[in-house]
């Protein structure tokens, strides 16, 4: 039974210890960066890169050295024990100015023995979010630019509320914790693809109704979209195995699930049901050892970018207005 608890920054030091010397793979991770520490690191990641452009742009030869908010968010973790306390946002900052004066990371994190456990369980977590893609201008041509290239779960114009709900207990079936983060909206909001990857899972699941399982390229995050609309929950032709791209409509909401029997709406409240599973190694997927985080500070974070989507109204179906282009879906497609 998977039990979700909160940790003292001693008990994640022991974590940390004892995924450091892990021969294969991480078994546990507890996401703790807050809304404002996640906000903090990618400007300063976003405004690194645009420095690095202008320098190129004046062909300066004193070239501007770029930041990564994972290194950031890592370092303040490694720090803090893996909490993001009052002192989260100086550490931050810290990492920041010391990388970009020309301190190599490597230097930065001498003597810190959890820095590389924390880089990679929160480059898991991270990874696929930020980078370089060509979005579509007003005049039809693709600019290259450097940002998110993620999007929150709900999109752009349909209002939802949603609260820190991850752990909570549920119920049906067996008593069990909370592993997701619920956003209550209303019956049809197009519900968007928050990275691009391939549709792993689709169909019916007694505990979240009509839902979709999305992985990442890289394998290490999948993404869990549950209680889908009755009757209609998909965007139109989306089947396993496709590629979709960040930003895509791939399903709506609704309130089916609770039932071994298909297409019911046996949820009170509607709402999406959003996880995000951390998977290292294959045996950790459905499994007593699955690794859930609490998105609920990235699904704040990711308001920042909604996908706008436009309605065909023969069809009643909602796409994307804007196209984007990521070089990591075009390989994948050219496969």
């Amino acid at each position: 039974m998977i039990q979700i608890v909160s940790h003292t920054p001693e008990e994640n030091t022991k974590f940390a210890e004892a995924n450091k010397n892990s021969g294969d793979y991480i078994h546990y991770v507890e996401f703790n960066p807050t809304y404002e520490a996640l906000c903090r690191a990618y400007e300063l990641d976003v405004k690194s890169h645009e420095k690095q452009d202008t320098k190129a742009a004046e062909k300066s030869d004193d070239t501007e050295k770029t930041v990564s908010w994972i290194d950031l968010l890592a370092y303040a973790a490694a720090k803090n024990g893996g909490k993001f306390g009052k002192n989260a946002l100086s550490c931050v900052d810290e990492a920041a100015e010391s990388l970009e004066s020309g301190t190599s990371l490597e230097e930065l994190t001498e003597g810190m023995e959890y820095f590389n456990y924390y880089e990679k369980a929160y480059t898991a977590v991270l990874g696929g979010m930020v980078g370089t893609f060509q979005e579509e201008t007003e005049d039809g041509s693709m600019k290259e630019q450097y940002g998110l290239m993620a999007y929150s779960p709900i999109a752009e114009g349909f209002d939802y509320s949603s609260g820190d709900d991850f752990g909570s207990a549920r119920s049906y079936g067996y008593n069990r914790p909370h592993l997701g983060h619920d956003m209550m909206g209303l019956i049809g909001t197009p519900i968007i693809a928050v990275e691009s990857g391939y549709v792993e899972a689709l169909g019916w699941n007694q505990y979240g109704g009509w839902r979709i399982g999305i992985r990442s390229f890289d394998r290490q995050r999948y993404y869990y979209y549950a209680h889908l609309r009755q009757d209609r929950p998909y965007a139109e032709g989306l089947k396993e195995g496709d590629i979709v791209t960040a930003g895509d409509v791939i399903g709506y909401m609704g309130h089916t699930g609770y039932s071994k029997k298909e297409n019911v709406n046996n949820i009170e409240v509607v709402h999406l049901h959003f996880g995000m599973e951390l998977v290292f190694d294959e045996s950790q997927k459905e499994s007593d050892n699955e690794i859930w985080i609490n998105c609920y500070p990235l699904t704040e974070f990711l308001k920042k970018h909604r996908s706008a989507v436009t309605r065909d109204e023969k069809t009643k179906e909602w796409s994307r207005t804007t196209k984007i282009c990521i070089s990591e879906v075009e390989k994948q497609k050219a496969q």
